[in-house]
């Protein structure tokens, strides 16, 4: 059985756009925190294949469902 506080990536994208996402669920009470944001924005080919959604939001799986919609809100696609 997971942890509700365990993270889970909701969204993939450049820096920019992780950055922007990432602030709205926190001004909707949701703590995110980026992943790969350093290496994501360096050498985005070793954080994916491709260089595509390098840099990664991620929450708490309990305030996965909410983010997702709010994400959906936004009009960017998520990371599911």
């Amino acid at each position: 059985m997971s942890n509700p506080n365990d993270p889970i990536v909701v969204y993939s994208g450049n820096s920019f756009e992780a950055d922007l996402v990432k602030n709205e669920l926190e001004n909707n009470g949701i703590p995110a925190f980026l992943k790969d944001e350093i290496i994501g924005t360096l050498t985005p080919w070793h954080a994916a294949p491709g260089g595509a959604g390098a840099v990664k939001v991620t929450v708490p799986v309990k305030d996965s469902e909410e983010a997702f919609q709010i994400i959906q809100r936004m009009g960017r696609s998520s990371a599911e």
